[in-house]
């Protein structure tokens, strides 16, 4: 059948510049490249091309350019460029588009409309370069009173984790990510005093030294969960939902499930790695503490136990529940969450953004009386140390980082990771693809990153007049909107800039 759709991308090749070393056409896993022997030439197969930029970056001479197409159909606002190639798409295809990374539509982004306050006069600013600035975290259940002399420490007294930045790497399995992404994302969190997520596809062999800096997820497929499983770890984390695809499961394709994923995921190789919609363990908030406990006995109480859900309506009261059914930490997934592969109708129209279930479930528990009983930590798209500490001034105590960490690593956001082909070894396993990932330089861009914003999240702090990150959590005080409805300012607990 004849396709309908035009190239997404355009590829300029500077015929001065190219000295036909054919660098673009090994880098390029989508074959885009092709050389033709007999005349000496190349050419590019552009409706192949997914504008990820390998070819640009790695071309020694810098002779291509990949642009967006600027063609585009007769202007009309029902019917834009996106929704007639989706249509076109699933005529020839009869299938649900798939996409990967997080939400790409013009949501309103909240972090945006909130600025953060700053010390003047009365309290004055503090030098983070000459004063000490405490980011240090404790994630778990906080007593309902602690005596500062009691020789039991936080972590002991309720099984607190402590990290030294408010950053936490997101849940990525492997599978879904390769090998060489995953080692440095442990890597990188072990040598900065942090966690890192291993998501619902098991530890893999190689990286059970890094247990202490790992959050283990028990998911509805319990790929990979077993006794060793959950107490190499520093928390375990009962995955319910997240915010790329609220209410659906999971699906890892076969073709990606190679020997070494199968053997991490304990399932046959070759074979669809499916995760059910529903956690059949869970049909009620009794289910959920039934699971909750039953974990905590496999970790003989010395784990936090989380819950993650997605971003929906009534997760402040999902929310409530499930602290009261045991849970010491609660994760909220914006639907700016990332993926690895997602319907695209659900992706880009599911959920609520993290901003809005943040304030919602922070408010919640703390008007029950409940607040201390459980960490909060948000994810779904932070880009940058502001919307961090703003998300701490809303109730949250740390904050995961997903697509910001694989940016680090080198991706470029080209949304095809449901396809197992990565240019840059980061969501694939086809090993002549992964090994194009350096694990020591991945992880050291990665602590550069967690590094950076902890230094800007000082400066901010010190800004502000505030020497510790637990002095700003839920102060929304500190916080003042702009340009955002009365309804808006309402759910999120702020008041408009000037009052």
């Amino acid at each position: 059948m004849k396709s309908y759709l035009p190239a997404e991308f355009i590829i300029e090749r500077n015929e001065d510049r190219c000295i036909r070393c054919l660098a673009c056409v090994r880098q390029c896993g989508f074959e885009t490249h092709v050389y033709d022997a007999e005349e000496d030439s190349l050419l590019s197969k552009e409706e192949l091309c997914v504008g990820c930029l390998r070819c640009v970056t790695i071309c020694p001479t810098r002779a291509l350019t990949v642009r967006t197409n600027p063609s585009e159909p007769r202007p009309n606002a029902n019917w834009t460029r996106e929704h007639l190639r989706d249509v076109a798409r699933q005529a020839e295809s009869g299938g649900v588009i798939l996409t990967g990374s997080g939400n790409d539509k013009p949501i309103r982004s909240y972090w945006d409309h909130l600025y953060l306050n700053a010390s003047q006069v009365t309290n004055p600013s503090i030098d983070p370069l000459r004063e000490p600035m405490e980011l240090r975290t404790y994630l778990g259940k906080k007593p309902d009173t602690f005596n500062p002399g009691d020789a039991k420490t936080r972590e002991s007294e309720c099984s607190n984790v402590r990290i030294e930045t408010p950053l936490l790497f997101s849940a990525m399995s492997f599978g879904a990510i390769s090998l060489q992404a995953m080692q440095s994302l442990a890597q990188a969190a072990s040598e900065y005093g942090t966690l890192f997520n291993t998501g619902e596809g098991g530890l893999p062999s190689e990286l059970v030294d890094y247990g202490k800096s790992a959050i283990v997820q028990c998911a509805s497929g319990r790929f990979g969960v077993n006794w060793e499983y959950l107490n190499n770890s520093a928390i375990v984390e009962i995955k319910i939902g997240q915010g790329a695809k609220p209410g659906i499961g999971g699906h890892l394709p076969g073709e990606k499930v190679l020997a070494k994923v199968a053997e991490t995921r304990m399932i046959p190789m070759g074979t669809d790695a499916l995760s059910p919609a529903p956690q059949h363990d869970i049909y009620s908030i009794e289910d959920l503490s039934m699971l909750i406990y039953a974990l905590k006995e496999a970790t003989n109480y010395r784990k936090p136990i989380s819950v993650k859900i997605a971003a929906v309506h009534n997760a402040a009261a999902i929310a409530t529940g499930m602290v009261r059914a045991g849970a010491d930490m609660i994760v909220i997934d914006g639907i700016r969450g990332g993926t690895g592969a997602a319907p695209k109708l659900i992706r880009d129209h599911v959920g609520i953004p993290i901003e809005l279930a943040l304030a919602a479930v922070d408010s919640r528990l703390r008007e029950e009386g409940i607040r201390n009983w459980a960490s909060l930590v948000a994810a779904g798209g932070f880009r940058s140390a502001a919307d961090v500490i703003k998300a701490i001034a809303l109730g949250a105590d740390a904050v995961y980082l997903g697509t910001a960490a694989l940016v680090a690593m080198g991706c470029t956001i080209c949304q095809k990771c449901y396809t197992g082909i990565c240019n840059w070894g980061i969501c694939t396993n086809r090993p002549e693809l992964a090994k194009r990932l350096n694990p020591d330089v991945a992880a050291r861009r990665l602590e550069n990153l967690l590094r950076a914003w902890s230094l800007e999240i000082k400066e901010i702090l010190g800004g502000m007049g505030v020497n510790a990150i637990e002095s700003l959590r839920g102060n929304r005080l500190q916080l003042r909107g702009v340009g955002l409805e009365e309804w808006e300012l309402r759910v999120l607990g702020v008041k408009g800039a000037g009052e």
